[in-house]
């Protein structure tokens, strides 16, 4: 009882931390099937994603973001979580930074949650990302970080927020592609270009 004390809103923390574990356990179960990496952007996958960031919006609208204070830290995880991948709708994420920034100065999230969607915002506009929390398949199928800016002293930003090593986290998301083994279409990086016009991520030339 003690511990449900620390915030507000229980019943709202237990709604969003359901909606992320659901999101992750979909992604867990196209894996485990190999069917996420035949689709581009796996057609269920983008149905749970818009879900919840359509439910995100309206406890926003309601409550503001959810941050510790009010849904406990793993709540405001889980908001982060499903801001995260609310890659669908522009306006939407770019709203949820503004706000993940100002919850960050007030201690209200951890830092590297506004870290993190500042740089996938920057990558899908094209933008070099700033922590280097974003990666890409390279020429070989390994994992790299998306170009970043002033890369010689990201580490140093990287702990500003409480992240770990730019290297540590290549190792990590290396070993972790490696277990899961996701196909990659031929033609994905025509697909993704095709995706991020059609969302509005980039405009029409």
């Amino acid at each position: 009882m003690k511990a449900l004390m620390q915030y507000s809103n229980v019943m709202l923390s237990q709604e969003l931390v359901a909606m992320a574990k659901n999101d992750l356990s979909v992604r867990e179960a196209l894996v485990a099937d190999g069917s996420l990496g035949n689709y581009g952007y796996h057609p269920r996958m983008e149905d749970v994603h818009k879900s919840n960031a359509a439910r995100l919006a309206a406890i926003i609208e309601q409550y503001g973001w959810p941050g510790k204070s009010l849904v406990g830290e793993e709540g405001a995880w889980a908001a982060w979580l499903i801001a995260q991948h609310s890659i669908g709708n522009p306006p939407f994420m770019r709203h949820c930074l503004s706000l993940l920034k100002q919850a960050a100065v007030n201690n209200e999230v951890i830092p590297w949650h506004a870290a993190m969607l500042e740089d996938r915002i920057r990558m899908y506009e094209g933008k070099p990302q700033i922590y280097g929390t974003q990666f890409q398949p390279n020429k070989n199928g390994e994992l790299e970080p998306y170009p970043i800016e002033n890369p010689e002293s990201v580490n140093g930003r990287r702990l500003t927020v409480g992240l770990n090593t730019i290297e540590e986290r290549t190792a990590e998301l290396r070993a972790q592609s490696a277990r899961e083994n996701i196909p990659t279409p031929p033609d994905l990086e025509e697909q993704y270009e095709k995706w991020l016009y059609s969302v509005g991520w980039r405009l029409a030339r």
